[in-house]
């Protein structure tokens, strides 16, 4: 299931370091959550589906003042290791130095969605 997602991140920081305008992903469910949540929180320009290839998005990536607007995207948990927190440890979590996006069981939020919600969950990429 997250392969998609490593393999989009991959994608997302390679297309940010040679500095093209867009990059090409397979098209996943999966993958079109987490770019909602970028997109809502200013980090890409948005998506599409591609118009040769229904089964890829174009996302397109964005600038500020010529650097890249994302300059990390950290895998918070992993296979091997897996981290979970509760909804009490969540307001402990300072969140001012980038967007953590949780996956919990109404899908992948940020932090902020989680607190009012009261959610817990699997802490997934940490975005700066």
């Amino acid at each position: 299931m997250k392969n998609h997602l490593w393999n989009m991140f991959a994608t997302i920081k390679n297309g940010l370091m040679v500095r093209k305008s867009f990059v090409l992903q397979p098209k996943k469910k999966i993958c079109e959550s987490i770019l909602n949540i970028l997109w809502d929180e200013g980090f890409i320009l948005g998506y599409k589906i591609c118009e040769t290839n229904s089964k890829m998005l174009k996302i397109f990536l964005k600038y500020k003042n010529g650097s890249p607007v994302i300059y990390s995207l950290n895998s918070f948990s992993t296979p091997g290791l897996r981290v979970y927190f509760s909804a009490k440890h969540i307001w402990k979590i300072n969140t001012n130095n980038g967007l953590l996006i949780l996956s919990t069981n109404k899908g992948f939020m940020t932090i902020i969605e989680c607190k009012k919600l009261k959610l817990g969950g699997e802490p997934f990429l940490l975005v700066k």
